[in-house]
Order: structure tokens, then C-alpha cells, then sequence
């Protein structure tokens, strides 16, 4: 999908988009209770970056209450909370060695545990999962993620792919901005559960390789030789999304 754009964006602004997706990912049933983690860059040569307050339900993430860490976990300024230390070692490993992974997204959903779970990975059975066609990561299992030296395992694994699945674990996304990391972390999410649907109805059909390959270019934003290009959509879907948390979730810019 194409990149959803930003100008230089401040703390500020940062913290509220941030808790927009916090917000989203719990409206659509994406969560795991308090044990996942969504995080941005902060703009400055600090390294600096905001992710949850460990404890918190994503329901009760505001601009506000996000914490501000550093790349060895410490945090900056005054916070009463902690964070998930599996949270740090995942996403401070993704910001330090990608510069395009602007925010990082990770989840545990039942569909995305499941195609994690399964020797064939993501298949390229609809529209919506080609867009992840040979631009995915897989991770193996380590255990819960607590040891600093898994992480060069786990960027060498998600490569400059825009997604990982973790396997035995769970689904990651990162994006240039965090309207881009949670749409992309929705389709994934949406293609795994087109899997687990599809490979219950019975033998499922594979398309050309080919054109499966045409398709990701042309949800990944790539010249693919088309009559037409659609270069607003993704934008057009996020100041969607934007509408949608303001009316369920008004809070999240306190």
C-alpha cells in the first residue's frame, strides 16, 4: 500500500495519532488484554520513542499517558508507568536498524496466532493477502521475547519487508507513519483471517504466481505498468479511520 504521508510531525501530534491507532486496534478486536505494544519514533537525534504504559487496556491509551523511552529501555521524563520489557526488545531493535519503520505494530490475534502457527504461512488466496506477496518476514520461536540477542535474529528476519509474522507468536507491521503501520497491520490481520476461513471451506485455489506478484505492486505502490494508479487511497482511508476514532473514542487526544 502506498505510504501515507506526514510533514515532520511533533511530539504532539505524534502521541495523539499513536493513541488514535491504540484506540483502533482495540475498536476492531485486535488486543490481547495489556500484552501487546504499538510504538513511534520521535523525531530528534535522541532515539527517542513512545510506546504503552505497561497495564493499561488499549481502550485507556491517551495522548497523554504514553511513555517516552529510550533505545535501552529507560524512560524519559516523568511517567508513574513502566513498560512491557518484551515490548522494548522487539521495537527498539525495529527502530534502531530500519529508518523507514516510523512505528512499529504488533499483535496477537486469534486469525494472525493461527497462520502463524501454520507450516504454509500466508498464502496468496485473495486480493487482500496479495498485497503482502514476498513482502513478508517470518520469524521462528525463541520463547517470550526477554533476551537482548534475539534481536539481531529478528531484524534480519523482517529484512525491509513491511511485515513479519512472528511464528508461534503473532503478526508485526512497521510504517512510516502510524496511519500506515495500522492499515497495514489490518489487512494482514484481514488476510490471515480470509486463510483461516478459506482452508476450513475446503482445498484452496492459488492464482498465478505472476499475478500475484502484479497485485503486490500494485498495492505496494510500485510502477506496475497499469492504465490507472490509485495514489489517494490509502490517505483517503486514514482521515477515515481519524473519523472513526473521533466518534467512539474521543478521549484518545487527552
Amino acid at each position: 500500500m502506498r505510504t501515507v504521508d506526514a510533514v515532520e510531525p511533533t511530539e504532539a501530534q505524534l502521541r495523539r495519532e499513536l493513541a488514535a491507532v491504540y484506540r483502533l486496534v482495540a475498536h476492531f478486536k485486535m488486543t490481547d488484554l495489556i500484552f501487546t505494544h504499538i510504538s513511534v519514533r520521535l523525531p530528534g537525534p535522541d532515539d527517542h520513542f513512545l510506546i504503552n504504559p505497561y497495564g493499561l487496556l488499549f481502550e485507556e491509551i491517551t495522548a497523554s499517558n504514553l511513555v517516552r523511552i529510550d533505545l535501552n529501555g529507560r524512560v524519559v521524563g516523568d511517567s508513574d508507568h513502566t513498560v512491557n520489557p518484551a515490548g522494548f526488545v522487539i521495537h527498539s531493535a525495529i527502530h534502531r536498524e530500519r529508518e523507514d519503520a516510523h512505528c512499529v505494530l504488533h499483535t496477537h490475534t486469534l486469525a494472525g496466532c493461527a497462520v502463524a502457527a501454520s507450516s504454509s504461512g500466508l498464502l496468496p488466496l485473495n486480493q487482500i493477502s496479495m498485497e503482502f506477496y514476498n513482502r513478508v518476514g517470518y520469524h521462528d520461536y525463541e520463547g517470550v521475547a526477554l533476551n537482548l540477542d534475539e534481536q539481531k535474529r529478528l531484524i534480519a528476519d523482517i529484512g525491509d519487508h513491511p511485515a513479519l509474522i512472528l511464528r508461534n507468536h503473532g503478526l508485526l507491521t512497521v510504517g512510516r507513519t502510524p496511519g500506515q503501520a495500522f492499515l497495514r497491520m489490518h489487512y494482514l490481520n484481514k488476510a490471515c483471517e480470509i486463510q483461516v476461513a478459506a482452508t476450513r471451506a475446503g482445498e484452496v485455489i492459488l492464482p498465478d504466481p505472476a499475478i500475484a506478484e502484479h497485485t503486490a505492486q500494485q498495492l505496494s505502490g510500485q510502477d506496475a505498468g497499469d492504465d490507472y494508479t490509485d495514489d489517494v487511497g490509502l490517505e483517503l482511508a486514514w482521515q477515515a479511520m481519524l473519523r472513526l476514532v473521533e466518534r467512539v473514542a474521543p478521549d484518545y487526544r487527552e
